[in-house]
């Protein structure tokens, strides 16, 4: 097979699944050269055959088209070709249909009862005195000012500068990160993420139709060595992580990846996504690219679901002050206006009140008890952290020699325990012997003696 055909059957395969739609604009030629790693001459005669075929249409001066007979609406589900086990959409609807009783060691979330109850009570008589817009009408486009206000406060301790209008509320942070890759990201872009990384990051990029490549992980940020060759090569759009207590590792950047991860997103033109969502669990603050990029290449995003509550969602975006306008035009047409004004008053409402801290600090100080005591009881089955994390509530933990975590996945779920495999974190599919646990759910005695009965 030739260059060309290779390349005409890979297009074919893309329209086959669903990841180049009806009427989708296929890459340019340049960029598709430099992704598939052959001379733009060839891409040029690939287009050119498969448009001779019927199969795209070129339009004069705008580029390449997918015709419409060729295509069939995407489907997420019929899209995945893996097991159910490692299959992100499968693990998520797990945990959040997890019947009552059931064991859910594999979550993201913590235990209702570590959250700070009475505060959201009190904000929500509050609310019930708000003015009359508060309780009937849409969210402003930008959100709640006193919320973003008090962010800004918060990004300002850590030394990052900011002003109103680089900073933007939205439904949850997973919207956030939507509004983000409807902004910036077109179908067939390349999106780079860490290996393991937060597998709905893959399943909402999965959604917007990109190549994702994955770059592996270390306790202290990517390996930057790959990260760079990746970055010279695939010249990625975007670059999405967690710097800090990262999603599922528990590591954090370290300054000198810091630098060199920015360095090379300069140089080759390649936009950082920071989801900062596990902040507030950190002892102390870790490196951040925010702070020294001062939001030029860096978008930083996060919620409040882990610290607060699950059920009141509402996320944030601070970027460009140029970049604010598009995504709120975004999320006007995706959404009618910010998000709830309900909720993103009631977040304000705790955040702003002396509770929140301390409730804060018990958890930092709950969470450490919790991951000492799962590490013990783990190691007791031979099951040992990658590295331990210095906060939040994760531990990425490796099983023994020749166990499989799907398998023990399976067996776990039939008795009632949900547990988070590691190969529905891998973009290469080489975390087939690990498991994330979160150290606030392995409480229940029940949890070990199942996970016992699935490694004999």
């Amino acid at each position: 097979m030739t260059r060309t055909e290779a390349l005409i059957d890979e297009i074919r395969q893309r329209i086959a699944a669903g990841l180049l739609c009806s009427g989708e604009r296929l890459p340019s030629v340049r960029r598709f050269a430099t992704t598939m790693h052959v001379s733009p001459s060839t891409v040029v005669e690939a287009y050119e055959r498969l448009a001779a075929e019927g199969v795209i249409r070129a339009r004069r001066g705008s580029g390449f088209y997918v015709c419409a007979t060729h295509t069939a609406p995407l489907s997420l589900t019929e899209s995945s070709r893996r097991q159910p086990e490692v299959d992100p959409f499968w693990v998520s609807r797990q945990s959040l249909d997890a019947a009552a009783g059931e064991l859910k060691p594999g979550c993201g979330w913590l235990p209702a009862d570590w959250m700070p109850q009475e505060a959201l009570r009190k904000g929500l008589r509050q609310l019930a005195r708000s003015p009359d817009n508060i309780l009937t009408d849409y969210g402003s486009t930008r959100g709640s000012a006193s919320l973003r206000r008090l962010l800004l406060a918060r990004f300002a301790q850590e030394g990052l500068a900011a002003s109103m209008s680089q900073i933007m509320l939205a439904g949850s942070g997973t919207q956030a990160l939507d509004l983000i890759c409807r902004f910036l990201l077109r179908p067939g872009d390349t999106v780079v993420v860490d290996d393991p990384c937060y597998f709905n990051f893959q399943a909402l990029l999965q959604a917007h139709q990109v190549n994702i490549v994955g770059v592996p992980f270390t306790p202290e940020g990517p390996d930057v060595a790959i990260f760079e060759k990746v970055l010279s090569t695939a010249r990625p759009r975007l670059y999405i992580t967690n710097s800090a207590l990262h999603n599922p590792t528990g590591g954090c950047l370290s300054a000198q990846a810091a630098y060199r991860v920015l360095r090379a997103a300069t140089l080759y033109d390649t936009i950082i996504v920071e989801d900062d969502i596990f902040a507030d669990f950190e002892p102390e603050l870790s490196p951040r690219l925010a702070i020294p990029d001062g939001l030029e290449r860096v978008i930083r995003m996060g919620s409040f679901s882990k610290t607060l509550s699950a059920s009141v969602r509402c996320g944030y975006i601070a970027c460009r002050e140029e970049w604010i306008e598009g995504l709120v035009d975004l999320q006007i047409a995706t959404n009618f206006g910010g998000p709830s004004p309900l909720s993103s008053e009631l977040v304000a409402s705790v955040l702003a009140g002396g509770s929140y801290r301390k409730h804060l600090d018990e958890v930092i100080k709950r969470l450490d008890r919790a991951r000492k005591e799962a590490i013990v009881r783990l190691s007791a089955l031979g099951i040992v952290p990658w590295s331990v994390p210095r906060g939040g509530f994760y531990l990425w933990c490796r099983l023994p020699e020749g166990l499989d975590s799907t398998v023990i996945t399976r067996h776990c779920r039939q008795q009632g325990v949900v547990l988070a495999p590691g190969n529905v974190f891998s973009i290469s599919q080489t975390a087939g012997d690990f498991l994330r646990f979160n150290v606030a759910h392995l409480s229940d005695e029940r949890v070990f003696h199942v996970l016992q009965q699935a490694m004999a």
